[in-house]
């Protein structure tokens, strides 16, 4: 029976906390994965409140500062390992959610075509909660092994769980994926922010030959779902004592202050086994504390590298493992034609704390078969969620982001004119120019 080769892929889920990142602290921890001889070839980004809310709405330049800190930091990360070089392929925002793609630079050239999708699912629609999905088309010798990466941010709130679920339905409706590079839309290298090249690259998508929309589920292709998912350990704010019983440190399984105890409460978790959210997709065991949400304290400790920083928690949330990746196994007619076909798992944890956010990273490193998902013969994987999405795509997905997109831009001019220094300072020119303006009308008046 024939070997499989793998294609290694690392993918890191980060609430920024709407701040600028540190680019050596979070250098420092890519280098620790990406070190080893068994290098990824793609890494994978996904990001939430990657700016203030002025910021990521008004996109573009705005957001320029934020992006640029993370492409900082893979390149020093890249500098530190003896050899290997990452470049970025694609950044891609809607709203205060985005998604970075980086591909070993010899491995560029296998990227035979891009594309690219985003919806929001905040307020009327708008992007301070929604998601980002990238596809690409991998060559594989002369077939391509499609990946879809999808970054997400869903409802806050220990209350909001039918929200949240909700928020997911509303992904795979309006998440629908169009390309980067067809005819009038730009090409990756354009989109790439450290990109200078202008001619086109790709080739012509699946989307550019077949002019149905494709959602994030599609017969062909790999999916992998990151993001702050905002799933709670409880349907309640904690009380005045319950911080008493958080998680603290010990190693020790039957200790009632190990973590294990908070994740039997796991909403996520519950509402997989139920089929109520991400539907079809699985996870790799949790062994790590839950991700959020740690005290101002907690983050300045992480300054200093200290290791108490994992344990400090905020009192007025329960502690919760919101930051997630989660994955779609290996179609049942792929398997049946390749029996030694297979998803591993490297490894799922968290880094450590960044003095940035209240969030801990969330990394997952997992190996992908080499090849191409075949396309399903008549009657193959008839109730696979490949073939039958858990929900129909919003015939009027382009409709609703284009009017959410104008809310966006409106809210965001308002957001940076009062509360950001650069809008105040705009307002107070204003107010002074009309100020003047009306003492030398009402002079030229009183002559």
């Amino acid at each position: 029976m024939a070997s499989v080769d793998f294609l290694k892929i690392l993918v890191v889920t980060f609430n920024c906390g709407r701040q600028l990142l540190k680019p050596a602290i979070f250098a420092q921890q890519l280098t620790n994965e990406l070190s080893g001889s068994q290098r990824p070839e793609i890494l994978v980004l996904s990001l939430q409140e990657i700016a203030p809310i002025a910021h990521s709405f008004l996109g573009g330049s705005c957001l320029v500062r934020y992006f640029l800190r993370f492409f900082l930091a893979v390149k020093a990360a890249t500098k530190a390992i003896e050899y290997g070089n990452y470049v970025p392929l694609i950044t891609r925002n809607v709203g205060m959610t985005g998604c970075i793609i980086f591909v070993l630079e010899e491995h560029k050239s296998k990227i035979r075509w891009i594309e690219s999708a985003g919806v929001g699912v905040g307020v009327q629609g708008m992007a301070n909660k929604g998601a980002v999905g990238i596809r690409l088309g991998y060559a594989v010798s002369e077939e391509t092994l499609e990946l879809t990466f999808v970054a997400a941010h869903l409802a806050p709130m220990e209350d909001a769980l039918d929200r949240r679920n909700e928020d997911w339905m509303n992904i795979v409706r309006g998440l629908v994926f169009t390309s980067t590079n067809s005819k009038n839309r730009p090409t990756a290298a354009k989109q790439t922010a450290t990109s200078d090249e202008s001619e086109a690259l790709l080739a012509n998508s699946p989307e550019d030959v077949d002019q149905r929309p494709r959602g994030i589920y599609t017969p062909t292709s790999h999916l992998i779902f990151a993001g702050d998912l905002n799933y709670r350990t409880s349907i309640t704010g904690p009380r005045p004592s319950d911080h008493l019983a958080f998680p603290k440190p010990t190693t020790e399984p039957t200790d009632p202050h190990h973590y294990s105890h908070l994740l039997r409460n796991d909403q996520l978790t519950r509402e997989l086994k139920a089929d109520r959210t991400c539907h079809g997709l699985q996870e790799a065991p949790i062994d790590f504390p839950p991700s959020y949400k740690y005290s101002n304290k907690a983050q300045l400790l992480a300054e200093i590298d200290d290791a108490n920083a994992k344990w400090d928690w905020a009192k007025h949330r329960w502690p919760s493992w919101c930051d997630r990746i989660l994955y779609l196994d290996l179609p049942s007619w792929m398997k049946a034609e390749m029996p030694r076909a297979k998803i591993e798992i490297e490894k799922y944890t968290a880094l450590p704390l960044t003095p940035s956010s209240d969030h801990r990273p969330v990394l997952l490193a997992m190996r992908v078969p080499l090849k191409a998902i075949p396309t399903p013969e008549e009657g193959q994987g008839a109730r696979d969620l490949r073939i039958r999405p858990p929900f129909e795509i919003d015939p009027l997905w382009r409709e609703k982001r284009k009017v959410a997109r104008r809310k966006e831009i409106f809210v965001g001019l308002l957001a940076y004119l009062f509360l950001t220094w650069e809008g105040n300072g705009i307002l107070l020119a204003l107010a002074v120019g009309m100020l003047v303006g009306w003492i030398i009308l009402r002079s030229m008046l009183e002559v």
